[in-house]
């Protein structure tokens, strides 16, 4: 193997462990929002009852899923859209852009299929933490040593 095979390897596993990383957050941030939603909005908020999620069923096991790959997805690219400088709108625009997109996605769906849409806003605000939290595992990933950046004279 000469140079840049090693180099394009050694961006792969970064990148690799850059989805592990946001891919196990979004799993604990999907536990988590689903305990708070159940526990809390759904039992105070009448509005926010279909919040309420029964878990460990197939529709709450596949949207699990579906939360943990996004985040595996988010943290390949997060890598690649921050590199090694630190531009704040691109580290913002990078978690808008997934989270968003899920988020208004929900929405979207919830202004077609029911009563009310304010639990859907929840869910799309609630998209964009999940993201948000992952950034933010990520950036300290990268400040304590376990995740290098992508190196800005990385050529495929």
């Amino acid at each position: 193997m000469n140079n840049t095979s090693n180099d394009l390897m050694a961006e792969r596993l970064e990148s690799l462990k850059g989805g592990i990383v946001a891919g196990f957050c979004l799993f604990l941030a999907f536990l988590i929002t689903c305990l708070f939603n159940s526990l809390v909005l759904a039992k105070y908020f009448p509005i926010l009852s279909s919040l309420q999620t029964e878990p460990l069923n197939w529709y709450w096991w596949l949207s699990c899923a579906i939360a943990t790959f996004s985040g595996s997805l988010f943290g390949v690219t997060y890598r690649y859209i921050i590199r090694q400088d630190k531009n704040l709108q691109l580290q913002v625009g990078g978690v808008l852009a997934f989270g968003l997109i899920r988020g208004l996605t929900q929405v979207d769906i919830g202004t077609t299929c029911a009563d009310t849409i304010v639990p859907f806003i929840v869910l799309g605000l609630e998209s964009v933490l999940w993201f948000a939290i992952a950034a933010i595992a990520l950036n300290l990933a990268i400040q304590v040593g376990w995740l290098k950046p992508c190196s800005s004279n990385f050529d495929t």
